[in-house]
């Protein structure tokens, strides 16, 4: 796999090649700049935007609720919440059931950055090695913007950028290493019968957009003026 320097490098490279082409978009939420733009969160707070109906840890959320390692974040129907906690950043779409490991960093041990039981999330991740885990499938990544959805049946998998190590949940020996510049996905079937389980997706359900603005919520956005006028490509975060 890739080094950490080297998946910071592919991120780099992938914002700046958006921010050229005009892909970046002002969003709804609670962190600006001046300028109208998205910027990084402030300390102290973990939200940067919600509608509709969202839980932590089973109480209804504000934009000013606090969100920490080991927490659950519910979301209901035409509902999402834009999150940060430490250096990760997220989109938690409709319908979704988020688990955040708790602090256990052990050494030589790869943590888990979240758990998605059911729904769609995009998530962010600073530089380490950590998985992702669904009902289906394992993904393991090193700084990587990842897209999921976890259904019962199968779980779909958008490397958005860098490298991943997709693997099905009860076989480790069915894996795929996937090096992306710009959206690979795979879906990941939960069928132990099918005879691939691991095939080829769309890209779907997410957009660049999106992307930058929670690179941005964690900092990590170069500091180029965004050209206005440029719309997302989807219509909501639900």
């Amino acid at each position: 796999m890739e080094s950490l320097s080297e998946i910071d490098e592919r991120r780099r490279r992938f914002l700046l090649h958006l921010l050229a082409s005009a892909a970046f978009t002002t969003t709804v939420g609670c962190s600006s700049s001046s300028t109208g733009l998205t910027s990084e969160l402030p300390p102290g707070r973990s939200i940067h935007a919600l509608s509709g109906e969202v839980h932590v840890n089973g109480v209804p959320a504000s934009v000013l609720t606090r969100i920490n390692p080991g927490d659950i974040i519910e979301t209901f129907d035409r509902s999402f919440v834009i999150f940060v906690v430490q250096k990760d950043a997220f989109i938690l779409r409709s319908n979704s059931i988020m688990t955040l490991p708790g602090v256990t960093a052990t050494p030589g041990i790869v943590s888990t950055a979240f758990t998605l039981e059911r729904g769609k999330a995009l998530s962010v991740l600073a530089s380490r090695r950590t998985d992702i885990s669904t009902p289906s499938a394992v993904i393991g990544v090193r700084g990587t913007g990842v897209y999921v959805e976890a259904e019962p049946d199968l779980s779909y998998v958008c490397v958005c950028y860098g490298t991943s190590d997709v693997t099905t949940r009860d076989d480790p020996d069915i894996t795929e290493t996937i090096v992306s510049d710009h959206h690979t996905g795979r879906y990941i079937l939960a069928d132990k019968s099918a005879s691939q389980r691991i095939i080829p997706a769309p890209f779907k359900n997410h957009d660049d957009q999106e992307l930058l603005l929670i690179e941005t919520l964690v900092g990590r956005t170069p500091p180029y003026i965004v050209p206005r006028g440029v719309t997302r490509t989807r219509g909501s975060y639900f």
